[in-house]
């Protein structure tokens, strides 16, 4: 037993370390950094690097990549980035960062290359001495966690509780503005912060790499681990998240020996751990009204913050380019061959579950990261009933799409009282549990190749398929445009950018919320059955919540408000790689994600997205020439151009 607590414990540290950065950053910035994940793989990639592929001496590569690298890689995404989110609404800080998440990883492979072998070093020499005390194994890697966390602890608390440093952060926690007034540059001290959060991941990254491997998953699941620490602290206290951190370690450790660890059952309890830890805390802040947008700063902060100030925005394109643009797309299937048919089938069809991101975040302005959840679920229900029941394709996914309204329902009723950042982490959690306690089963994952999903006798091919998956695209657009257009549209907009506002008018904020839970649901589950169709087969692999994150990304880079951006999206995500695999060499295959998570990071500067800033630039263009349409008309002519006859003075 006290070997589990032991390896429970080390496994804990690490999740208190990112835990302890995620803290910092967020009751400093107000940013919570979906990021951070992606921030320890680039630090541990570029210490592998180091060490491996260059054969530095390990202290030596060690300090350069934690201790230089890292911090010189948070100043610049402060400057990049971060810099530019303080004032910004959470949906732009939560999305941004997320683009960022999609885009690092990748980069960082374009610059240091694709590992073969993901096993990388910890910061003990190979092999690493084992100790024996009491009984209990512990490796030198575990002791350098457990000093690493005893480091940071201490010398952290002394220096925010007992240096002018300290005193600093502490004052631009409480009010930027007034910080400023008092004559210490904000600027500097977020610098230091975002410096020391970026150590802090590197740090993580390179203890949890001999564990988890050094790969992109493995952060990504160190960083939706620790943000159950980061729950459980409510966001702001330091001591609860290590705490509850430790105690998850050790909780994931000890249950691995009462569970059987060739059974199906352990491989999908254990990593849902965390999660369940987090979704316990989420549903006890909601149920006593905790889990609200915590607001940073003081009221002179919240003064000068003009985002939001002229309301909603909406989009304001005719129906010339809406219908050409379709027109374009209906086109596609017959002047390409078959691969790129079927690729355009795929984007349509993705497109379809892009079309739920439009509702519930373009239009809800509800942050919700299980999309790709509902999807999946579509996919599998419809796939099940087709190949085990002999229901009809079409059919099976409509009535599958029928059965996860009840989820959308269940969760948009749960959410309620929950402000963005707890939504997106409720919804994030969902689709995790789900991926693990679901997707996984032996019925539907069948060792990864899923449930065969045949398409309609007469949509077999992919020109026929492409064709049914726009005309279906195309009915729900105009379902959502007309949506928008109507009273509960109205509604919805109202509650989106005022929920108190919409009480003193008589609206209900429940019903206007699970309306477009339930919409965006069924929309994504009719995507799902439709993706499913078009690869012919229900593969659970294919709707990892992280991958849900780059679809996202996708989405809010064109328009997160428009129904032929959601088009355009899935179209780029589908054909995109392909075009680059084809025609350009392979190290440049994954660029097209780079441009998807940049795009979103862009969101930062122009949350509106691509098409929205286009059309406001057209918009600005007419304007100007109208303008001087105006002006020449009305500039006073000569006496020689006048119409009217001279005559002599009165």
């Amino acid at each position: 037993m006290l070997s589990y607590v032991v390896a429970g414990l080390a496994l804990g540290a690490i999740y208190a370390i990112a835990a302890a950065s995620l803290v910092v950053t967020y009751v400093s910035s107000g940013v919570f950094n979906f990021a951070f994940g992606a921030m320890a793989f680039a630090v541990a990639r570029f210490s592998y690097f180091l060490q491996v592929e260059q054969g530095w001496p390990l202290p030596l590569s060690a300090v350069v990549a934690v201790g230089l690298f890292g911090p010189a890689l948070g100043v610049a995404l402060y400057a990049v980035l971060f810099h530019h989110l303080r004032r910004r609404s959470p949906l732009v800080k939560i999305v941004a960062t997320i683009g960022l998440s999609v885009a690092l990883p990748p980069l960082v492979n374009l610059v240091l290359g694709h590992l073969v072998n993901v096993t990388a070093p910890g910061l003990a020499p190979q092999p690493p001495t084992v100790f024996r005390p009491f009984g209990a194994v512990i490796d030198m890697n575990q002791v350098i966690t457990y000093a690493a966390l005893a480091v940071i602890l201490v010398v952290g608390t002394a220096l925010l509780r007992y240096t002018d440093v300290g005193l600093k952060v502490r004052a631009l926690v409480d009010s930027e503005a007034l910080t400023a007034m008092s004559g210490v540059s904000p600027t500097r001290v977020s610098l230091g912060v975002w410096a020391f959060s970026a150590l802090l991941a590197g740090l993580a990254g390179v203890l949890v790499a001999p564990t988890a491997g050094l790969t992109v998953d493995g952060m990504t699941f160190l960083m939706a681990a620790a943000f159950a620490a980061v729950v459980a602290a409510r966001l702001r206290s330091l001591p609860a998240a290590v705490t509850v951190a430790l105690a998850m370690g050790v909780v994931t450790s000890v249950i691995q020996r009462y569970l059987d660890p060739q059974s199906a059952l352990s491989a999908q309890i254990v990593p849902s751990i965390p999660f369940l830890f987090m979704l316990v805390f989420l549903l006890y802040y909601a149920l006593r009204g905790q889990a609200g947008d915590i607001t940073t700063g003081g009221a002179l902060d919240r003064a000068v913050r003009t985002e939001g100030a002229a309301g909603p925005v909406r989009p304001t394109a005719g129906l010339v380019a809406p219908l050409v643009t379709l027109g374009a797309v209906a086109v596609l299937p017959f002047v390409l061959d078959e691969f790129w048919t079927g690729l355009t089938g795929t984007g349509i069809a993705l497109a379809i579950v892009l079309l739920s991101y439009t509702l519930v975040t373009g239009e809800g302005g509800m942050t919700w990261l299980c999309q790709i959840t509902f999807a999946g679920l579509g996919a599998l229900f419809a796939a099940d009933l087709t190949t085990n029941s002999g229901w009809p394709p079409l059919t099976a996914v409509l009535v599958s799409a029928l059965c996860v309204v009840p989820v959308g329902v269940v969760l948009g009723s749960l959410t309620i009282r929950l402000g963005n950042l707890y939504i997106a982490l409720v919804t994030l959690t969902f689709g995790l549990l789900a991926q693990n306690l679901v997707f996984q089963r032996d019925r539907f994952y069948n060792t990864g190749q899923g449930i065969y999903m045949p398409r309609p006798a007469w949509a077999v091919d992919n020109t026929s398929f492409a064709l049914l998956s726009l005309a279906v695209f195309a009915v729900l657009g105009l379902f959502v445009v007309n949506l928008r257009r109507s009273t509960a549209g109205l509604a919805v907009t109202a509650v989106r950018w005022s929920g108190t506002g919409s009480r003193t008018l008589g609206l209900s904020v429940l019903q206007t919320k699970v309306l477009v839970s339930a919409v965006a649901a069924f929309v994504a589950a009719v995507g799902g059955g439709f993706l499913a169709l078009g690869y012919q087969s229900a593969l659970p692999d294919a709707f990892n919540p992280f991958t849900g994150l780059v679809w996202l990304a996708v989405l809010v880079t064109v328009g997160a408000r428009s129904v032929i951006g959601a088009l355009v999206a899935g179209l780029a995500y589908a054909m995109l790689p392909s075009v680059f695999q084809t025609y350009l060499p392979i190290r440049w295959a994954e660029v097209p994600v780079i441009l998807f998570g940049l795009g979103a990071v862009m969101l930062a500067r122009n949350p509106d997205g691509v098409i929205a800033m286009h059309a406001r630039q057209v918009r600005d263009w007419k304007r100007w020439r109208q303008a001087r349409r105006t002006s020449a008309d009305t500039t006073p002519r000569s006496v020689e151009e006048s119409p009217i006859p001279q005559g002599d003075p009165v």
